[in-house]
């Protein structure tokens, strides 16, 4: 894919893994014998789902809150978010002694909703989508003087999700394709930014669901449009990425490989191979990588693979059922 200049540099990659390394866990990066037989090659596992908010957002949402000046963060900061971003920083937030306000869209999951007011951040519910979502932010911060921090389209968000591409080179030096989640494009575009910046050679694939895939349809017509939203089991690739999308756009245009596409079955089957053979519980958005590897779709020409297992904050009913093979998982399309 081609591109244009980048609002990110590698030193800010570098600059926020110093910034947040006492805010953050440096995850693990375990090898998948299991998968590793099936691709024959070394398939490695970036256990980012341990993160202490269960998912790889918190290394953005820290970063981000940190940048902040100490008058901005009196402010209080507000966000959009499908569920994790709003989590991370209801956290990060608190941990800073200012206050979140999460806005979000009636298809985030109920778990996701419990956990963001357990951390004491406001909850606004608004609209079927993740920019009925943002359109309240945007109303918030002219409102109430509330201090946007967004969920992936800003520099410091695409820098801190970008910790996370050196730790995979430091871990798996040989590494020569890494798999990434990919909604908004704030983790795709900071992880691939930081592995090509180390090795130009290494290919990075975004992975997202069939179901209202906004990046990939933006990229495909090559500006950023909006798709309607659908229940996936990988709810937290929902959402559009917003039609004046500033950064992640033409960073996902310029450095992502290729995009892949999942069907609700094949993530399912992630799921299930997460948790049968490799012992993890992980969500539908954290399953994308091993569920493109079991479908076929990914080449790795004999390269070693990195795969990103991105977050496990999955409602753990619903984790069951995919374990147990039920077929009608979403339940808005049984009704």
């Amino acid at each position: 894919m081609s591109g244009s200049s980048q609002p990110v540099v590698y030193g800010d990659i570098e600059a926020a893994a110093q910034r947040i390394s006492a805010h953050v866990l440096k995850t693990p990066l375990a090898l998948s014998p299991s998968l590793s037989e099936l691709l024959d090659v070394p398939v490695g596992l970036k256990l980012e789902h341990h993160q202490t908010t269960g998912s790889f957002k918190l290394r953005g949402a820290c970063n981000a809150l940190l940048s902040l000046s100490p008058a901005e963060r009196k402010c209080g900061v507000v966000a959009a978010s499908t569920g994790n971003h709003g989590r991370a920083l209801a956290y990060a937030a608190k941990a800073e002694g200012t206050v979140a306000t999460i806005c979000m869209s009636r298809l985030v999951p109920e778990n996701k909703l419990a956990e963001i007011r357990r951390l004491g951040a406001r909850v606004h519910i608004t609209g079927a989508s993740q920019d009925d979502a943002q359109r309240e932010v945007e109303r918030l911060v002219e409102q109430d003087g509330l201090v946007m921090v967004p969920p992936f389209d800003n520099p410091a968000i695409v820098a801190g999700q970008g910790t996370l591409g050196l730790e995979i080179v430091d871990d798996m030096p040989d590494v020569g394709m890494v798999l990434v989640p990919l909604s908004g494009g704030g983790l795709a575009s900071g992880v691939a930014l930081a592995v090509k910046s180390r090795r130009p050679d290494i290919r990075v694939i975004g992975l997202t669901m069939e179901r209202g895939a906004a990046m990939k349809a933006s990229l495909d017509v090559g500006r950023p449009v909006e798709i309607a939203e659908m229940p996936s089991l990988a709810d937290s690739l929902g959402g559009g990425i917003g039609l004046a999308n500033r950064v992640t756009f033409a960073m996902c245009n310029a450095l992502l490989d290729d995009v892949v596409l999942l069907s609700e079955a094949e993530i399912a089957a992630g799921m299930r191979h997460a948790y049968a053979q490799e012992r993890e519980i992980v969500e539908g958005a954290g399953a994308v990588g091993i569920a493109a590897l079991l479908a076929g779709k990914i080449d790795p020409a004999g390269r070693p693979v990195a795969l990103i297992l991105s977050g496990r904050n999955v409602d753990m009913e619903l984790h069951q059922r995919v374990v147990n093979c039920e077929t009608d998982l979403l339940r808005e399309d049984a009704a």
